[in-house]
């Protein structure tokens, strides 16, 4: 067991951190309450290779391990999770279903140019009525020879409005459940594909995030992705990795607000001393710590077993349930321990503890993420 980074690990990581606090952290404020996020920070980004992290080099891609992807996230989203929820969407979601499951073909045309960020990807699988129950899509794609005719509405897209690509399950045979299901590679402009209105949300709010509609949209054969009844599994799949990532988010928004609150503890002075040296303080303090350590350790665990092509549907589950109620509950702890100061914007805290909400729900909520977990203890 070693628990220790290589050298390589620390200077991906570094390079990260300095992105985070350069780049990303002027502005965050106003992008939160303004609710955008600027399309050149995304080409930033893109040109330091954190849009196609894990994708092979010939396909545009930096190449690198899960590793330095928990990494990456981590410090991107100390600073700006709704920075944070491109990369890993684009990264866990859309390049990495394209290139594990795509054809030559669509490698080439789509992977290329999302892996370098020039394009920006978007992943569509909620749904009105299927958020948690992904089996009940409602949204139809008719086979209609050398196309398909898709139908239907997507809800909570991240980068909705922005995307160039979209990754879209839809139903082709009813009958057939789960294994009636597909996957699309739909592009932007096509005709009857509709971007409705931007959700305004208690957190991420810089994350372009929207509902989606697409009327009698005239979808090539060549854009499915695998086999006929795949889509299902494609989604799981996938899903299994992006929990990594957002457990790597989590994880981040926790570690931000335990380094603000530690810094704000040592200044803050109250009954002659820094609040640090109170005990009520120093506690909570010893409890972020520990808690975070803890979840750290999950999550590279849950990216190390996907490097080493060890099964990680538990672990990646395991990690982001923990990692977002550690982020929840320290955003909280990091509030109290600023008193007033942490109900103010100025202090981050605020928008902090905002975001963490979104990890425990989406790429699954907390309550999948134990019917993941039960599942993996019963069937032993």
């Amino acid at each position: 067991m070693d628990f220790s980074l290589s050298e390589e690990h620390k200077m991906i990581r570094d390079a990260a951190r300095d992105f985070a606090q350069n780049e990303l952290l002027p502005g965050v404020i106003q992008r939160d309450e303004e609710q955008y996020f600027p399309d050149e920070l995304v080409k930033k980004m893109g040109d330091l290779g954190f849009m196609g992290i894990m994708v092979d080099p010939k396909y545009g891609g930096s190449g690198m391990d899960t590793i330095s992807y928990v990494l990456i996230m981590e410090e991107l989203s100390k600073i700006d999770a709704s920075a944070s929820v491109i990369v890993s969407v684009n990264n866990s979601l859309v390049c990495y279903g394209i290139e594990a499951y795509g054809s030559k073909t669509q490698k080439q045309k789509y992977l290329t140019k999302l892996a370098t960020g020039e394009f920006i990807g978007a992943f569509c699988l909620s749904e009105p009525e299927a958020g948690s129950d992904a089996t009940s899509q409602k949204t139809t794609a008719i086979d209609k020879g050398d196309h398909y005719i898709l139908n239907g509405t997507k809800n909570w897209i991240t980068n909705g409005g922005r995307a160039d690509v979209y990754l879209v399950m839809a139903q082709t045979d009813r009958d057939k459940g789960s294994h009636g299901i597909n996957v699309f590679i739909i592009e932007k402009g096509m005709e009857g594909f509709h971007v409705g209105p931007k959700e305004n949300k208690l957190g991420i709010r810089g994350s372009d995030t929207h509902t989606l509609q697409f009327n009698d949209v005239k979808v090539p054969k060549e854009n499915r992705i695998g086999d006929d009844g795949f889509g299902f599994r494609f989604a799981m799949k996938t899903i299994s990795g992006g929990r990594i990532g957002i457990a790597a988010q989590a994880l981040g928004i926790a570690q931000g607000a335990y380094e603000l609150a530690l810094k704000y503890s040592k200044e803050r002075k109250a009954f002659g001393t820094e609040i640090a040296n109170h005990q009520a303080i120093a506690f909570k303090l010893a409890d972020m710590h520990t808690e975070i350590s803890a979840a750290r350790h999950m999550v590279l665990k849950a990216a190390w077993d996907k490097d080493q092509n060890n099964n990680y549907d538990v672990s990646s589950a395991m990690a982001k349930l923990y990692a977002s109620q550690v982020a929840m509950k320290h955003t909280v702890e990091a509030v109290q321990i600023h008193g007033g100061n942490g109900f103010v914007k100025d202090y981050h805290v605020e928008r902090l503890m905002r975001d963490a909400k979104i990890t425990q729900i989406y790429e699954g909520t907390s309550e999948i993420q134990k019917i993941v977990i039960s599942r993996s203890i019963t069937k032993k």
